[in-house]
């Protein structure tokens, strides 16, 4: 154990545990930045072509400048940044450390990492929420064809694929998979329609490209089996099966509830499972405990982004400043 108690443990290094850390060295306070992954790992998951849909500004923490080449900057834009970020306020990132358990003795928090176990009077959850993916629930969904998370279209070339979900990321994907020489792309889709917050840039093209029949899909219909060879699905019409090589389970993620759950984080009783906090200092009913960023919506990951929840790097760390 490190004989040295932090002021600050921070779990997660994406941007808003960033931001949480750049208000704490403004502070003076010491601290700690973990991530079982790397920087900005979350951003680094997302598909290699990926534009934003927020501005460069809006994606500034610290008062270091986002510059973009484009009207919307691009991932590789995003990695760069925060990398410059992180050089710039010199911020103490553990990457690669996964925590395993974190108790509570003798009024400090101990944290137990794969790698060496650390004091704090403080904790941020500041994890998003791109780590547990939703799963389809269906026989077949382990097969090594079925992924849940999509980084480029070139090996899906010659391929016939499988789209599941009707938002940002399962557009991005099917019309990414159409362009770049899949066999064919089909969409199963549990909504009546394409999302309606689909980026505006976005909509008309797989509104077209749908109706000319570039790309199949099929509106309130879902999953029953997935072979190696096949997927099965029922659709208002009945049941069907296609021949299929690759099903990308574009199908949503969702925040860490277990790590919330045994820090003795309290939810609303909502369909959201959205956590509970006092909103002017971003404290859980856990003392000590604060949250920051897309966890705070639960369920409800569309509620907050970096744009709208830097804010609360500011919140947390002013309330915990007051207290030394």
């Amino acid at each position: 154990m490190r004989e040295d108690t932090k002021d600050i443990i921070i779990i997660g290094a994406g941007p808003i545990g960033l931001a949480c850390g750049i208000e704490a060295k403004k502070k003076g306070l010491d601290h700690l930045i973990f991530d079982k992954g790397c920087l900005v790992n979350s951003l680094y998951r997302y598909p290699m072509n990926m534009t934003f849909f927020s501005t460069s500004e809006k994606l500034e923490i610290g008062e270091v400048p986002f510059i973009s080449h484009n009207p919307k900057p691009t991932r590789s834009e995003a990695l760069e940044y925060y990398r410059r970020v992180a050089k710039y306020w010199k911020l103490p990132l553990q990457l690669y450390e996964h925590i395993k358990t974190i108790d509570k003795s003798e009024g400090l928090f101990v944290v137990n990492t794969n790698k060496e176990i650390y004091k704090s009077n403080k904790i941020i959850v500041a994890t998003g929420f791109y780590d547990f993916p939703y799963l389809l629930d269906v026989p077949g969904e382990e097969l090594p064809k079925v992924f849940h998370y999509y980084k480029e279209a070139h090996p899906f070339f010659g391929m016939n694929v499988v789209v599941v979900g009707a938002a940002n990321s399962a557009v991005d994907v099917a019309l990414e998979l159409y362009r770049k020489g899949a066999k064919s792309v089909t969409m199963i889709i549990r909504e009546e329609e394409i999302g309606q917050n689909v980026k505006y840039w976005a909509k008309p093209d797989i509104d077209n490209r749908i109706k000319e029949g570039s790309i199949e899909a099929y509106f309130n219909s879902h999953i029953d089996e997935i072979t190696k060879t096949e997927v099965r699905f029922t659709t208002p019409e009945g049941k069907k099966s296609i021949q299929n090589d690759f099903v990308l389970a574009m199908t949503g993620y969702r925040p860490n509830f277990t790590l919330l759950e045994s820090l003795g984080v309290d939810f609303h009783d909502d369909e959201f499972q959205t956590p509970v906090f006092d909103p002017k200092s971003m404290q859980t009913k856990v003392e000590g405990v604060y949250l920051a960023g897309v966890v705070c919506g639960g369920l409800k990951t569309n509620k907050w982004f970096i744009e709208n929840s830097r804010a609360h790097a500011e919140q947390i760390i002013e309330h915990i400043a007051i207290q030394q």
